[in-house]
């Protein structure tokens, strides 16, 4: 049995939720979201949440039960609170700035590299060596975030690069004599 899938997705104030078939649309202060569950999960709204039950006990109807409620669950949190990656920037020269809808990134190479950042998300550089990814969808955050971490992922010799706030580069020892 689900644990995750047990749990009813509370609406906090401020975030309403119509249901219409297997389609969740969610509404709160940041947007609106929405996702359609598959047939296999049965969506019903009371007491100001949402619970999802699975449809029957086959594999493929416990496995879209957890799954469907985690998807809820991060509509939820991204119109009322929204998701943050925090990126850091080390290695000398290397910068970060923004002039209008474009990331500037200084890495090292002979050219700067201009990130168009996408619709729905937003970019900031609270400082030259921080990049700051913020918007309602997890995963369009996460992979914005990872785009601009592409273009110069930390090395293991000297950790040189960008990196998520926190990460843990393992470090290689360099050449002996």
């Amino acid at each position: 049995m689900s644990r995750i899938g047990k749990r009813p997705v509370a609406l906090p104030s401020g975030v309403t939720a119509n249901l219409s078939g297997q389609s969740v649309e969610v509404k709160g202060p940041k947007g609106t979201r929405s996702f359609t569950a598959t047939d296999d999960v049965t969506l019903t709204l009371e007491d100001g949440a949402i619970s999802i039950t699975p449809r029957g006990t086959s594999k493929r109807a416990r496995q879209q039960w957890g799954m469907s409620r985690s998807m809820v669950q991060n509509l939820v949190t991204g119109v009322s609170e929204g998701f943050k990656k925090e990126l850091e920037i080390q290695g000398v020269g290397y910068r970060a700035q923004m002039q209008g809808n474009v990331l500037k990134l200084a890495l090292g190479y002979s050219h700067d590299v201009n990130f168009e950042v996408p619709q729905g998300v937003t970019v900031t550089a609270p400082k030259q060596t921080e990049i700051v990814v913020e918007g309602i969808d997890q995963q369009q955050v996460g992979q914005v975030a990872a785009n601009i971490r592409e273009w110069r992922a930390p090395e293991p010799y000297k950790g040189k690069g960008i990196r998520y706030k926190g990460e843990f580069i393992f470090r290689k020892e360099g050449k002996k004599k």
